[in-house]
C-alpha cells in the first residue's frame, strides 16, 4: 500500500513538472502533453505557474439591508448632550491654543518687516526667505483658527455659553 502511495504521489509530482504555454488570445496553460501537442503549445521551462482564484461575491445580507440609520443604535438625549459639551471645550481649547500661534507668529512677523538676525545684514536673500516663510506660518495660524471656529459654528449651541468671537 505504501509503495502504491508514493507512486501516486510521483506521479502527480511529474504532472506539475511540465506546463506548456499555449498559443492565442488569451494566452492557456496546459499540463496534459497530448493535447500540448494538438494544439502546437511549446513546454514552459524554469518555473511553475501559479494560479490564484479571483474572490466570490457574497449575497447582500438582506437584514442589514433593510436596516435604516434610525433603527441604529440610539445614544439617549443626555449623553448626546455630554458629548457635545466635551467637544466643545476641546475646540475652544484648542482654538486659544490656535490663537496664541497666530499672536506669536504676527509678532514674529512684524508686518513684514522683522529684524534682521545675525548673517542677514549681509545676505538679504536669507532675510527675504525667512520673512517668506513667517508670512506662510502666519497664513497658516489665520487658517487653523478659521477651521476651529468654524468646527465650534457646527455644534449645538451650549445653554450659558457665548459664539467665539472673531478677531
Amino acid at each position: 500500500m505504501a509503495v502504491f502511495m508514493a507512486g501516486l504521489g510521483l506521479t502527480q509530482v511529474q504532472a506539475q513538472d511540465r506546463v506548456y504555454r499555449c498559443p492565442g488570445t488569451p494566452v492557456e496553460y496546459i499540463n496534459n502533453a497530448e493535447q500540448a501537442r494538438s494544439r502546437g503549445c511549446a513546454l514552459m521551462q524554469g518555473g511553475n505557474i501559479t494560479v490564484i482564484e479571483g474572490i466570490k461575491p457574497q449575497a447582500a445580507n438582506p437584514a442589514a439591508a433593510r436596516r435604516s440609520p434610525a433603527a441604529a443604535e440610539r445614544v439617549d438625549s443626555a449623553a448626546q448632550r455630554a458629548r457635545d459639551s466635551d467637544a466643545r471645550a476641546i475646540l475652544e481649547t484648542e482654538l486659544r491654543r490656535a490663537e496664541e500661534r497666530l499672536a506669536e507668529a504676527r509678532k514674529a512677523y512684524a508686518g513684514g518687516e522683522p529684524e534682521k538676525q545675525g548673517i542677514e545684514g549681509r545676505n538679504h536673500q536669507r532675510y527675504l526667505d525667512r520673512v517668506a516663510e513667517l508670512k506662510e506660518a502666519v497664513g497658516r495660524a489665520e487658517s487653523d483658527v478659521a477651521g476651529i471656529r468654524r468646527e465650534l459654528g457646527r455644534l449645538p449651541a451650549a445653554n450659558g455659553s457665548t459664539p467665539p468671537s472673531n478677531q
